[in-house]
């Protein structure tokens, strides 16, 4: 039961895989990555001292 949302974000990554690669749109990697990236940032700043500094980068 645990595993059955982690696997269901592990068919969306598939699927958005398989959709950059047949229809080469190569340029989605980055942004997706930088917004993965962004998002973690915010998850594990968010209780922490260094969160306020975060903030004001935005």
């Amino acid at each position: 039961m645990a595993f059955e949302g982690s696997k269901e974000k592990v068919g969306i990554l598939a699927e958005l895989w398989a959709f950059m690669r047949v229809r080469k749109k190569w340029w989605l990697g980055p942004i997706v990555l930088m917004l993965a990236l962004l998002g973690l940032l915010v998850v594990f700043t968010q209780g922490s001292a260094v969160a306020p500094f975060i903030y004001t980068l935005f």
